[in-house]
């Protein structure tokens, strides 16, 4: 314990001042004491020792044992004068940012942190009033407030381009994923956290990690969904250059808790996160802290790189039998982590039909009819909907050869403020020939006369981008990226779920 050096100067033994310590659930050094006994005095310091005494208790539930108690600091005249939270004291070469910045490895102590962070989440009480704060309308206003805030300061560090940007982006995600936040607090998601997560107050020992230092000034700060808790710290870790590590936390976090959230809310509380640095270092800089601007720029930057990596995507990649479509979406779901939907599946399913039973008919019959078809595509653009509220990119399998079929997805993607990326695939004739008659055991029934028929039938498509998948798969895949990707700043990395087969 290290009362002494966690005192005011003031309250140090040469001032004849004596402490004496309340063995009750609380922390850190409070404000010099003022040797002032009037009634206001008094309930001022009676305030302040609530506040210790609740300091302690919210801090006990990641750190118990560095938290000590509660101190009453005697004047001169033997009356209290103040209260203070006393600590023990934490070694400086075991906090977590000081090892990730000498190069010493800590995958396992991230992952006990996770364990920890994920637990308290789990015990967290819970109320109408904490839900309130982890709803869609309070994290918009949230990030509506800071960008007031940035934007009032007088000499402005970050460019309107920038913010706008941000803004742009932001709200963009907000307003078509209202039923990602219900369900999230439906889920018990939201919790009293922690609020403030950052690798300097974590410190690596031996027995185990301390979490030190939560906010405690204003609950509601502390209201978040888990996640968004969670985010700061991951936040802090690609601040220290180590984006891997802030996955890691991440995946660990999710795997404690049993969390199914989609990567883009992920990439989106890592955002809202950054910003708010970024915001602080604005008025640090307003201050006249010379080094705030560049602080501020670089968390804008990384505000924008997980707010472009975290856009919600309706892709489309459609295209004749045989050219390939179904191989570059399955590429494609791979490399981006997106969820696939394959028109020729639902097709079966709707039909009743397992998708590796064949239904060959001639063209227009069977489950192949016009009016199977317009039920396959109603049904393939309902799921992908429901999968878009909830921050699920998408890749429609189809061969998206009926205009109206593509205006519906065009009005989908506006419904659900998504970004629409039309991808058409195209092969030489005889190569699509080649694949059709070495076909067996796919999903799709069709063959030769079947991919002529349809290829014939193609409505022009001029809003999409042309695929030649004639060449190697490789090939078409580093296009389609291209084209996914074709933003001012393409993000290089993406949080990822586990790979997992399809059920």
């Amino acid at each position: 314990m290290v009362l002494a050096s966690l005192l005011p100067v003031a309250c140090r033994p040469r001032s004849r001042i004596r402490v004496i310590i309340s063995r009750s659930p609380h922390r850190f050094p409070c404000s010099p004491p003022a040797f002032n006994h009037t009634t206001e005095a008094q309930q001022g310091r009676k305030t302040r020792e609530m506040s210790c005494h609740e300091e302690v208790e919210l801090n006990r539930r990641l750190a118990p044992d560095v938290y000590e108690g509660v101190a009453d600091v005697l004047g001169p005249d033997g009356q209290v004068c103040e209260h203070l939270v006393v600590m023990r004291r934490m070694p400086e070469e075991r906090r977590l940012a000081a090892m990730i910045d000498s190069g010493k490895p800590v995958e396992e102590h991230l992952r006990q942190i996770a364990r920890m962070v994920a637990s308290m989440h789990g015990r967290s009480r819970h109320s109408p009033q904490i839900d309130q704060q982890g709803s869609e309308q309070a994290l918009r206003s949230r990030w509506s407030a800071s960008f007031d805030q940035v934007r009032a300061l007088p000499e402005p560090v970050l460019g309107p381009e920038i913010v706008g940007e941000i803004e742009r982006l932001t709200l963009r995600f907000l307003d078509g994923r209202d039923a990602l936040f219900t369900v999230r607090t439906d889920e018990g998601r939201i919790v009293d956290g922690h609020g403030d997560l950052l690798a300097e107050d974590i410190f690596c020992l031996d027995d185990g990690p301390r979490i030190l230092d939560c906010l405690e000034f204003d609950e509601r700060l502390r209201f978040v969904d888990g996640l968004d808790d969670a985010a700061f710290l991951a936040m802090d870790l690609e601040r220290l250059g180590a984006p891997r590590l802030a996955e890691v936390f991440l995946h660990h976090y999710t795997e404690f808790t049993g969390d199914p959230a989609p990567p883009s809310l992920w990439h989106h509380y890592v955002a809202y996160r950054a910003f708010v640095r970024a915001k602080v270092a604005c008025f640090r800089q307003g201050q006249g802290d010379s080094g705030a601007a560049g602080e501020a720029r670089q968390f804008a930057e990384l505000t924008l790189r997980h707010l472009r990596a975290g856009t919600i995507t309706l892709i489309l990649i459609g295209g004749a039998p045989g050219t390939g479509k179904s191989t570059l979406a399955a590429a494609l779901a791979d490399r981006l982590g997106y969820t696939l939907l394959n028109s020729d599946r639902v097709r079966k399913e709707l039909a009743g039909i397992s998708p590796d039973q064949s239904a060959s008919a001639p063209f227009g019959e069977g489950i192949y009819t016009h009016e199977h078809t317009e039920r396959t595509y109603d049904e393939l653009l309902s799921r992908a909907g429901k999968l878009l509220e909830h921050g699920e990119p998408v890749i429609l399998d189809a061969s998206w050869g009926d205009a109206g079929h593509r205006a519906a997805a065009e009005r989908l993607a506006q419904r659900t403020s998504s970004d629409l990326v039309a991808l058409h695939c195209t092969a030489l004739p005889q190569v699509a020939a080649e694949r059709l008659a070495r076909r067996t055991g796919a999903v799709s029934d069709a063959d030769q006369a079947i991919g002529a028929a349809i290829a014939a039938r193609m409505a022009p498509w001029p809003d999409a981008a042309e695929i030649d998948t004639s060449a190697s798969p490789e090939q078409a895949l580093q296009r389609a990226l291209t084209v996914i990707n074709a933003s001012p700043a393409p993000v290089s990395w993406r949080f990822r779920r586990p790979q997992m087969e399809p059920g």
